[in-house]
């Protein structure tokens, strides 16, 4: 599953909401809903969990510029 199945445009705000500290890694399926993204909460928890903010900054950076290229 990994994170193929997340739109770019919500790994995008996600980043966001992570730089903004809007939300505070290590991500939780609490904190995904809060921000309106609890529908995505299994595909992100499988790739993000226990990452810390520059662990879950890396994986978002490094899958939106693969997609990019």
């Amino acid at each position: 599953m990994a994170l193929t199945g997340v739109p770019t445009e919500e790994l995008e705000q996600l980043l966001r909401l992570v730089h903004r500290k809007h939300i505070t890694p290590p991500l939780t399926p609490v904190e995904l809903a809060l921000v309106g993204l609890q529908h995505r909460s299994e595909e992100l928890m499988q790739s993000l969990r226990g990452l810390d903010e520059a662990g879950a900054r890396a994986v978002l950076i490094a899958v939106l510029a693969e997609r990019r290229s």
